[in-house]
């Protein structure tokens, strides 16, 4: 019989897996933002999984809160600038806008 400990080591190796894979390509600032996403979210679950190993859930839950107040106004603010690359350049591809000089 399986455990639950292995069950969500599974699961946050095959989510940080699809987070990477959409990071590596993928060229829509907005894609990699919510790539990003993914790879914290993968992030704070193998976070509470070493709780639940240790037994300290609650610790593990506050800082997780933390992360995901924090995760989100990163998420937000990287959201604004790719709205206002959008409206000024008119594209979201990163190889285009890194070749922008000024």
């Amino acid at each position: 019989m399986i455990s639950i400990t292995t069950i969500l080591i599974i699961g946050v190796l095959g989510i940080f897996m699809v987070g990477f894979y959409a990071l590596l390509t993928t060229r829509n600032m907005i894609k990699i933002i919510v790539a990003l996403q993914i790879l914290v979210k993968a992030a704070l679950l193998a976070l509470i999984t070493a709780g639940y190993i240790n037994g300290n859930v609650s610790e593990v839950e506050s800082m997780c809160i933390t992360v995901i107040v924090a995760d989100t106004v990163v998420a937000v603010i990287g959201m604004a600038l790719a709205i206002l690359m959008k409206r000024n350049i008119d594209t979201l591809d990163i190889r285009e806008i890194s070749n922008l000089k000024g």
